[in-house]
């Protein structure tokens, strides 16, 4: 599978949208038709636009696509992305930020050896973090405290009740450790630094000999997979919005929401098929 274009995309908040972060900030009538990608527990979770999930379509047939979460594995299978053929699935993903990689959906053994090797000898063991979490974290404005595939932990908290200066502080002890701290939604999560989607991604690259990388991603633990490509975008939203992060190769959209997700397509594919056309 030797292409030229290798376009690495986080999913949530960036190409798949939940009810609360669609942002549809136009008239009902005249909102876009929208389409299910992810059912859990008999419940629509995710959608896209129906054209982005056309381009997508599009998109995959003429590049290797990556999706890049920081979803566990099992949280990733419940996404259903639209594809060529009836139950598609990526030939490459990476999942629990990097800490796995599957490989036609079933997990790459050898590079789950190459990340435990990594964290040993770069970050400080999970066990002390969730601990520390679990100190710090006050039942008052925390719903769920939970570990990702043994990788990362992360609490579901209720955002406007953070006390001031509480995330900076956590932040601080955890960098101290070889571990990041990044705020998504309601959700916390603490990741040791050798963890990273940009990571998996140099292994999905080895793999297929790339030529060019292309990527899109909303937070902060997506800034390493936008700087790893040629050419990455980021929406109007999210924590990389927020803090006004850009760089040298990065298009930050003025687009929010499920909108933002619809572009985000529309630009890979754009800049796929000029690639293509260049080389022909």
């Amino acid at each position: 599978m030797n292409r030229p274009f290798l376009v690495a995309s986080d999913l949530d908040r960036t190409l798949i949208y939940s009810n609360r972060a669609l942002a549809l900030d136009v008239p009902d009538r005249l909102a876009p038709r929208l389409l299910s990608v992810e059912v859990h527990d008999g419940k629509a979770l995710s959608f896209m636009t129906e054209q982005a999930a056309g381009l997508l379509v599009e998109l995959v047939q003429e590049a290797v696509f990556v999706p890049a979460t920081t979803r566990t594995r099992a949280q990733y299978e419940r996404v259903n992305l639209p594809g060529p053929t009836p139950g598609w699935v990526p030939p490459y993903a990476i999942c629990a930020n990097g800490g796995q990689l599957l490989v036609g959906g079933v997990p790459d053994k050898d590079w789950q050896a190459e990340v435990k090797s990594r964290l040993v000898e770069g970050s400080s063991p999970l066990d002390e973090v969730v601990e520390h979490l679990a100190l710090v974290a006050d039942p008052e404005w925390t719903h769920k405290r939970r570990v990702a595939d043994g990788l990362f932990a992360y609490l579901v908290v209720e955002r406007a009740q953070l006390p001031e200066g509480w995330l900076a502080e956590l932040t601080g002890w955890c960098a101290e450790r070889g571990w990041s701290v990044s705020l998504q939604g309601r959700k916390v999560y603490a990741v040791p630094a050798p963890l990273s989607k940009s990571a998996a991604l140099a292994e999905v690259e080895r793999r297929v000999g790339a030529a060019t990388v292309l990527s899109a991603g909303d937070s902060l633990l997506d800034a390493d997979l936008l700087l790893a490509a040629e050419h990455g975008w980021r929406p109007g939203h999210g924590e990389l919005a927020d803090s006004g992060w850009t760089a040298p190769g990065v298009t930050a959209l003025t687009q929010i929401g499920v909108a933002a997700g619809e572009e985000i397509v529309r630009q890979f594919l754009a800049k796929v098929r000029a690639g293509a056309q260049a080389l022909a």
